[in-house]
């Protein structure tokens, strides 16, 4: 209890200090422009990976999990990822972030537009460059069919200033964290992970088509299936794997097409869950070896 008290209170401070330089420079952001601005715009990811380097530390002094992280060594720190990953825990931030740290630009999610009025999480999130998504449900399109396209649009304009900016995006396809109850609920067909979501990952790839270098396939794997953040805190992890690979998707792909129903959904779809398929495999591979 003690140890995971630390390391919670280590984590809120390293917070509080790099979060509050962060807000500060994203107020210079906001009253500039020109040069000063695109200064500040690349100033701003240092600061979050000295955020991610500081966890990493924290982390380091207080436990003793093994990190073992495979398949990320021909990354370029000047290219721009796109990463789609599993979901199991609040842990999966912190271990693809450490992933990905010192290999490869600056780690950002996409997150739902809501969020950007979140107090002081959504403000730094900003700050940093993360695209924020404005998504409308089919029968909000049903409704108002001139929005139809809207919402990629959007998200384009928000992506913009990755053409000149590297950057490394995560996308968890499933959508939500794993558990057993989801398992059973969605008759996944998978024994470690729950059904791919084709339309966040589609909308992703359509709206970054022209500026993604590579697509990385992360598997994360924790010694148990319902490891939480409490385990990890409390040292009860012995190791965390971390498996990456470099997928090709092919230029058919890379279209607008993905996000509408008709052959190229679904063969999108097809093409992601052969990934799911091989990614089940690679963690049975590792959790039931003798």
């Amino acid at each position: 209890m003690f140890r995971a008290g630390a390391i919670a209170i280590s984590l809120f401070l390293n917070l509080a200090f790099w979060g509050t330089l962060v807000l500060a420079g994203g107020l210079v952001k906001l009253l500039t422009f020109g040069e000063v601005r695109r200064r500040v715009i690349r100033l701003l990811p240092r600061l979050g990976e000295q955020w991610a380097a500081w966890n990493d530390r924290i982390f380091d002094t207080f436990l003793t999990t093994r990190w073992q992280i495979e398949g990320l060594d021909d990354l370029s720190r000047d290219e721009h990822y796109l990463v789609i990953s599993n979901h199991l825990s609040w842990v999966d931030i912190f271990a693809v972030v450490r992933a990905f740290h010192g290999r490869a630009p600056f780690v950002r999610f996409f997150l739902k537009h809501t969020l950007i009025w979140a107090p002081f999480v959504g403000q730094a999130a900003w700050a940093l460059g993360f695209p924020f998504m404005r998504r409308y449900t089919p029968e909000y399109l049903q409704q108002h069919p001139e929005k139809r396209g809207r919402d990629l649009e959007t998200t384009r304009i928000a992506c913009r200033r990755f053409r000149h900016l590297p950057v490394t995006i995560i996308n968890y396809v499933e959508g939500t964290r794993f558990s057993a109850e989801k398992h059973a609920e969605q008759h996944s067909p998978y024994r470690y992970l729950l059904r791919p979501r084709i339309g966040g990952i589609a909308f992703v790839l359509a709206s970054l088509a022209e500026e993604i270098d590579a697509l990385y396939d992360i598997t994360i794997i924790y010694p148990k299936r319902d490891a939480t953040m409490f385990d990890f805190a409390s040292n009860k992890l012995p190791w965390i794997r971390i498996i990456g690979r470099r997928i090709d998707v092919p230029d058919e792909l890379r279209s607008d097409a993905i996000t509408e129903p008709g052959p190229a959904r679904e063969q999108f779809k097809q093409f992601v869950e052969q990934i799911w398929r091989a990614k089940d495999e690679r963690v049975a591979r590792v959790l039931e070896s003798p």
